[in-house]
């Protein structure tokens, strides 16, 4: 970012921290549907909302837009220019990225996969498997005493119905309001300060703030040491970050028990909804005057509507101990297909911006 991100040139990429919020908040709303369409289990709830919320806008978007940069006869022009331009708007998609996954995704991930939450309760439950605390609230309203009321000529059965249903009433929660309850409930304000985040803000702080550019960047600079050292680190990250992606899809290859109707879902929602949806967008976008006319800053904000899932969602489920085995599982055949369908959709959005 210090190095391809200006003060200049940051109002010019307005638009795209906008379209990366707009992929997150169509995914996960997508992903709460797959949800309840699939009534999938408890544990798995806030991975499949991640999944389908978080594209990998990590080392997947890097790799594929200076691959399309150093092609011969590519479509975006002169090869250096290319890549510097395609880097700027990359290395943007990646530092907003991450501020919305460890703030927004990681928050979602952390309500729907906890056993306490009212979305998290399954829907039927089987005879005999009602918890404890279920009994203890069946128990409170068969036998606890009536409440107080000011008629005298309803019955004890009245006030336990009425005691029953105004416990049932308090624990039936509306979505937003149980999304509103449990981040004021449990901030996670540190993990808003994950590496990624620091990075990012580092990055764009060297690169906006002109002292800090003339010491740090640059061929002449004070401290260019500083810059070539971070530069062959970010470099050696990205064959690093495939690495532990291969990892993490080796758990897949056992199995899981994850229905075959969630893995279509988040597949779907991936690489077929949200491309179409990102075409019909940005081409609103483009006529409204919203984005600019670089056809590189079109096909990246395009392409980050078709990307597989995020690698850090892997690393929620870790984190909060649900979903391990089925993260997995889900990880393997998404990027398996993606390699079909980001093969398609680029060749399609390259048709697109020209």
């Amino acid at each position: 970012m210090a190095k391809y991100i200006t003060l200049r040139s940051l109002p010019e990429l307005w638009f795209m921290p906008l379209n990366v919020l707009i992929t997150f908040v169509i995914g996960s709303v997508l992903g709460w549907l797959l949800v309840k369409i699939t009534k999938a289990p408890i544990g798995l709830r806030g991975v499949i909302m991640g999944c389908c919320a978080a594209g990998n806008l990590d080392n997947m978007l890097l790799v594929i837009v200076l691959a399309v940069c150093k092609e011969k006869g590519s479509p975006f022009g002169v090869s250096d220019v290319c890549t510097g331009n395609g880097m700027a708007y990359v290395s943007l998609s990646v530092a907003i990225g991450s501020l919305y996954i460890w703030s927004y995704v990681c928050n979602i991930v952390r309500i729907y996969s906890s056993k306490d939450s009212d979305e998290a309760k399954p829907d039927v439950l089987p005879e005999g498997a009602e918890s404890a605390g279920e009994k203890n609230e069946s128990a409170k309203c068969r036998t606890g005493p009536p409440l107080p009321s000011e008629d005298p000529s309803l019955g004890e059965s009245q006030h336990l119905e009425l005691n029953c249903s105004v416990s049932e009433e308090k624990a039936k929660v509306p979505f937003p309001e149980n999304i509103k309850r449990s981040f004021i409930k449990k901030p996670s304000i540190r993990r808003l300060f994950a590496p990624a985040i620091i990075g990012a803000i580092v990055g764009l702080m060297i690169g906006i703030i002109p002292p800090f550019r003339k010491v740090l960047i640059g061929d002449r600079a004070p401290l260019h040491a500083v810059e070539d050292s971070a530069d062959m680190v970010g470099k050696a990250a990205i064959p690093i970050i495939t690495l532990i992606l291969g990892a993490n899809l080796l758990k897949g290859l056992k199995g899981s028990k994850v229905p075959l109707l969630v893995i279509i879902g988040i597949v779907a929602i991936r690489y077929i909804i949200l491309p179409i949806l990102g075409v019909v967008i940005i081409k609103y976008a483009i006529h409204f005057g919203l984005v600019r006319s670089d056809p590189l800053s079109q096909f990246v904000l395009l392409l980050q509507f078709a990307l597989p899932p995020a690698n850090s969602v892997a690393t929620m489920s870790q984190l909060f101990g649900v979903g391990l085995t089925e993260c997995s599982v889900i990880m393997l055949w998404t990027n398996a297909l993606a390699t079909v369908s980001l093969a398609v959709w680029s060749t399609f959005f390259i048709w697109f911006v020209r």
